[in-house]
């Protein structure tokens, strides 16, 4: 075999190769979706919210809005994220009123952004309401999930880009 042979035939390899890991990657994120808990801390009087979603589809709607990358450790780069949940994703109470959430921050790793909110000095009765439109508004099949720990007991609310809103009580 010739050297130009041996060297055509390594390249075909390693295209394949590179194709081969670029149908894994796009296989592995086929889905879009995030997962909110709100609960009650009995020791603090809060309203906990942890929202959890792919790293990947935050930073691609990032890159979208801004046309550049972020770094979310940098506290800039994280008000960002923060104005965008807060005008995206809120709790009201029986009256309409939304509750005051406030930023705890968040936390960020190769899989996942983890964002942290509370509301001081509420039970978890108080939500009438759930507005969830975060990532939706990008990414048409994104779907978030709500579970609202409430009373003692577990209930899960399902939200997309045509459902953006539910009353806790229906």
């Amino acid at each position: 075999m010739t050297l130009r042979r041996t060297l055509a035939r390594g390249a075909r390899w390693a295209c394949a190769a590179a194709l081969a890991c670029a149908a894994l990657a796009a296989q592995a994120h086929r889905f879009h979706a995030g997962i909110t808990d709100v609960s009650h801390n009995a020791h603090t009087g809060s309203l906990e919210v942890v929202h959890t979603y792919m790293a990947h589809d935050v930073e691609a709607l990032l890159a979208n809005l801004y046309q550049r990358q972020f770094d979310l450790s940098d506290p800039d780069d994280q008000a960002v994220l923060r104005k965008y949940v807060e005008q995206r994703f809120w709790l009201a109470d029986k009256a309409g009123r939304r509750l005051a959430l406030n930023w705890v921050g968040l936390t960020v790793d190769t899989d996942s952004v983890t964002v942290f909110q509370e509301v001081p000095q509420t039970p978890a009765e108080k939500v009438d309401t759930i507005h969830d439109a975060v990532l939706s508004d990008f990414l048409p099949d994104q779907s978030n999930t709500v579970n609202l720990t409430a009373g003692g007991s577990l209930r899960t609310f399902g939200f997309s880009a045509a459902r953006t809103e539910l009353s806790v009580n229906r």
